[in-house]
């Protein structure tokens, strides 16, 4: 199961304070807009986003269809295929992309423990 880009989405109190505490170890914006509430840093392969005011908790985000540079990749699997493979294993999705669907989508779900996963594809 190939899911693409991997990233954690923080969820922040102050965007900027954030930004430059990541910059202090080394992340450097790679996208997003900070007027819009959110920032999308890079160090490495490492990337994080940090979101002011848009969800509560922290997110493993999935991109399918992307690489770790935000590029598309020439083979991926699609979103509603990853949901459909999931749910014949048996686990329990949060929201649901539009299985008829096409092009962008996603769909959340929680580990065990409780930490949320964002499958979000952008193409």
């Amino acid at each position: 199961m190939n899911l693409g880009a991997f990233s954690v989405s923080l969820s922040v109190k102050d965007l900027e304070a954030s930004r430059k505490f990541y910059s202090a170890l080394g992340f450097q914006d790679m996208g997003g807009n900070a007027e819009h509430g959110y920032l999308i840093l890079k160090n490495g392969d490492h990337i994080i986003g940090l979101f002011q005011g848009m969800f509560e908790g922290n997110i493993l985000t999935f991109n399918p269809g992307w690489d770790q540079n935000a590029q598309e990749t020439a083979e991926f699997t699609d979103v509603r295929e990853l949901q459909a493979q999931l749910k014949a294993a048996g686990i329990a999705l949060d929201t649901e992309a539009d299985a008829d669907g096409s092009g962008p989508g996603s769909f959340t779900l929680k580990d065990p423990d409780g930490n949320a996963i964002l499958v979000d594809q952008h193409r």
